[in-house]
């Protein structure tokens, strides 16, 4: 897992521009600690920074093929192909000679074989740049899912390009610049595949190939959700589904690093984790490491809400009774949730705020930290219910009708902060209206599939495509701004397309949400985490948390910055700061500060221009 960065121009000779380009990849660094390498062209330039997970002495990048002497093509790539060895025995039947046993090379020699084509061959999360000498082309790929970020932006006679916006704008030529609609798209949750907050930049499409010749660029759908006919039977469905978990464990437990498991207590990351252990133990004759988050006991009882019925500690601690993984609890306090440096780290690793789940994504990365320090690789039960549906608004009669994004209806407005004259400018409601439209009729769909059939499998393709990125998106960001590599067994397209597929009826055979996950691992899991109710990552409840974000803002609302006076509703957030904390009931407030917070912090540190 890597950072990589680039610039193609076709009118400048860049092999003077080496400054411009290390500063680039330097942006990069914490991605990939390991190493890094440049490699100029006289029309292009590709930057590397490597996390070494496979072949640690043999897969040095920018990594070049080469044909009579000659460099004929040049790959920068950051991911794992997780079935990189059969296709390497296929390559060395067709004559290719490999000089190193990593991934990166399958994918270079494949591009050489198959063209562009390479990807449909790929198993796997992965995001790359191939510099084509020969055709003096540059070729951009990315994974199925998205799983690996890579965002490119048209500049002068070519392009930047960047596992993360914050390589492009470190040419100094580049803005950080936002319009209303990058604006709108950080305010709201939920993706449209393509889109970047920032003016005029882009991602490469979840599936895409998108090429950069001197006269154009193009892009190309290689995969995407396709309904087909489900034929089989229930059974056979289950068997099916374990079939493929089994296959992805096996396939994304290889590393030459340290590799350990996310675990909450709850079906998707339980499922992940017991066969992980079962691979592990029958493979190096040790048990899986797991992790789980809790926080310090401050004298407090848990209290469920509306989102949470059950704390997660207790589950996590039966399994680990039960499978006697090796397992780690990371307990954290309010002070480290709340602490600035934290929160810059988190606000510096998106190149933006963060607009949902309050201390979530400090947590995420103390949690990484934490786990950073023992293993390089972990598995995480991440797009389960987005497989599966395993959300409440899945199982809700009000998300059939609503004309919204299904999500919307149960998270907090981030638009609650801001001044009335920037809201009517940003029409929002417009704006999420507009993008469940647009993404509701990609939706694909059988002949003559209509009414609850058809609503199902959009709120199926929603949550696929529109929301997943948005986690994925965190989960990487996070993960790489610590050096970490988080693996996502559920994002497999093999499974993921089967999954989409069985009907309604299937998916809630037993009358609860993922009732295909919870039959296929039946087998391997204590009982109290099967019956369990789905529960979303754990949040403080702790009130000295809360405390210490009024703090906070009391102090930016003292002096705030021209940015903050223009953009936000001051006295909105002086009647946040003065309500009482420790209410359950009221947390979506406390997210309006956590959230109004990263909002400011973003963008002043990142200077941003509103255009």
């Amino acid at each position: 897992m890597c950072g990589i960065a680039g610039w193609v121009d076709y009118e400048r000779d860049l092999s003077s521009e080496r400054a411009i380009v290390q500063a680039m990849t330097d942006t990069m660094a914490l991605r990939g600690p390991d190493a890094q390498g440049i490699w100029i062209g006289r029309h292009a330039a590709l930057g590397h920074r490597r996390l070494a997970v496979i072949d640690l002495q043999g897969g040095v990048q920018p990594m070049c093929a080469f044909e009579n002497g000659s460099t004929i093509a040049c790959v920068s790539y950051s991911g794992e192909v997780y079935n990189f060895a059969e296709l390497r025995d296929v390559l060395c039947k067709r004559g290719h000679a490999f000089r190193t046993n990593s991934d990166t090379e399958v994918v270079l020699r494949a591009y050489l074989e198959w063209g562009d084509a390479c990807v449909e061959r790929f198993t796997g999360m992965f995001a790359f740049a191939i510099w084509d000498v020969r055709e003096q082309q540059l070729v951009l790929i990315r994974d199925r899912f998205g799983v690996k970020p890579l965002f490119y932006q048209p500049f002068g006679r070519g392009v930047l390009f960047g596992s993360e916006p914050k390589a492009i704008l470190a040419h100094p030529e580049v803005r950080a610049r936002i319009g209303l609609d990058g604006l709108r798209q950080t305010l709201t949750v939920g993706r449209v595949p393509g889109r970047a907050i920032y003016d005029r930049m882009h991602e490469v499409k979840p599936g895409y190939v998108v090429r950069v010749s001197r006269d154009a660029i193009t892009e190309r759908c290689y995969w995407k959700l396709e309904a087909r006919e489900h034929a089989d039977s229930l059974p056979v469905t289950i068997e099916t589904v374990r079939a493929h978990l089994d296959r992805i464990v096996q396939q994304q437990t290889v590393s030459d690093v340290p590799l350990c498991s996310l675990l909450s207590g709850g079906l998707d990351s339980s499922a992940i984790t017991a066969l992980a252990d079962r691979v592990m133990r029958h493979r190096h004759g040790s048990p899986v490491k797991s992790y789980s988050v809790d926080f310090a006991d401050a004298g407090i009882p848990f209290v469920a809400d509306q989102d949470r019925g059950t704390s997660d500690t207790p589950f996590v601690r039966e399994f680990v009774k039960q499978l006697c993984t090796q397992h780690t609890e990371v307990v954290l306090d309010p002070e480290q949730l709340a602490d600035f440096d934290v929160r810059r780290k988190v606000g510096d690793a998106l190149d933006a705020n963060w607009i949902l789940g309050g201390d979530l994504y400090p947590s995420l990365y103390l949690l990484f930290s934490a786990l950073r320090e023992h293993s390089t690789v972990a598995l995480s039960g991440e797009a389960a219910d987005e497989v599966f549906a395993g959300y409440q608004w899945f199982h809700q009669a009000e998300s059939l009708n609503a004309p919204t994004l299904p999500w919307l209806r149960v998270l907090p407005d981030p638009g609650g902060v801001l001044s009335q004259d920037l809201l009517e400018e940003l029409r929002l409601r417009e704006y999420r209206a507009d993008m469940h439209a647009q993404m509701s009729a990609a939706t694909p769909s059988l002949p003559g599939e209509t009414g609850v059939k058809r609503r199902m499998r959009e709120l199926c393709f929603l949550a696929l495509t529109c929301w997943l990125p948005v986690l994925l998106d965190r989960k990487d960001r996070i993960s790489m701004a610590l050096g970490l590599e988080v693996r996502v067994p559920f994002c497999d397209h093999e499974l993921a397309q089967y999954v989409f597929n069985t009907p309604w009826s299937m998916k809630t055979f037993d009358g609860r949400e993922k009732s295909l996950l919870r039959a296929a691992c039946d087998d391997v899991l204590p009982e109290a985490i099967l019956q369990r109710k789905k529960s979303p990552y754990p949040v403080t409840q702790d009130p000295a948390y809360e405390r210490l974000l009024q703090q906070r803002m009391t102090a930016r609302l003292a002096k705030p910055s021209p940015i903050v006076q223009q953009m936000f509703d001051l006295d909105a957030l002086r009647s946040l700061t003065a309500k009482p904390v420790g209410d359950v009931s009221i947390n979506h407030e406390r997210v309006n500060i956590d959230h109004a917070l990263a909002l400011m912090d973003w963008l002043e540190r990142y200077d941003v221009e509103l255009v």
